[in-house]
């Protein structure tokens, strides 16, 4: 059975991962979201604590964008075949698009 090449570097879609996770964590813990979404109009608190619903449910994607990519790396069957990674590596990097999407969207529905 002929092996399954992959036209691009295992690492970009990766990178790409762990830059969608840094924005996605930076706008949830290091208050990048609370100060697009929540400077100025109305009070804080409000908006901060509409913020903090769209983050927990935001949450649930990122962490199963993580769990994806952990599976990735770390499940034996994914790394030995790269149609295998591949499949599960790109499930990550969407699953992390949509946490970062939900994060933005319900930030502009908390305004």
């Amino acid at each position: 059975m002929g092996r399954v090449r992959l036209g691009f570097s295992p690492i970009i879609p990766t990178v790409a991962g762990f830059l969608l996770a840094a924005l996605w964590g930076l706008s949830v813990f290091a208050g990048w979201g609370l100060e697009a979404f929540c400077a100025g109009g109305e009070a804080p608190a409000d908006c901060s604590r509409r913020l903090g619903t769209v983050s927990a449910v935001s949450g649930l994607f990122a962490v199963l964008a993580a769990c994806c990519t952990a599976a990735a790396w770390l499940v034996p069957r994914s790394r030995r075949d790269p149609a295998v990674f591949t499949r599960v590596m790109g499930a990550a990097v969407v699953v992390w698009v949509a946490a970062v999407a939900v994060l933005f969207v319900g930030g502009l529905l908390a305004k």
